[in-house]
């Protein structure tokens, strides 16, 4: 499936911020960006991300924040007061 037609069928642009322990500082945290198109509420694609995390990487997850938007929107128009013309 394109991504196009993923987009008209309800995903979105998924962001999320994983925080997670360093594995050979488990004080220190470290910060991953990760973005994909993925479906809210239930992000599927995300918890598979999260899943191969848990199951293959050494860093311990400790929060994960997660924001979203359409990039197919309506057009917006704004109208003005002014107009100006040359010649």
């Amino acid at each position: 499936m394109t991504d196009l037609a993923r987009q008209l069928s309800g995903h979105r642009l998924t962001l999320a911020e994983i925080i997670y322990h360093m594995p050979d500082h488990p004080g220190i945290l470290q910060s991953f960006i990760w973005q994909a198109l993925d479906l809210a509420p239930r992000f599927p694609v995300l918890h598979r991300f999260l899943d191969f995390w848990s199951h293959n990487l050494d860093g311990k997850l400790h929060e994960v924040r997660i924001a979203q938007t359409s990039l197919l929107k309506p057009a917006e128009f704004r109208f003005t007061d002014h107009e100006l013309r040359l010649h």
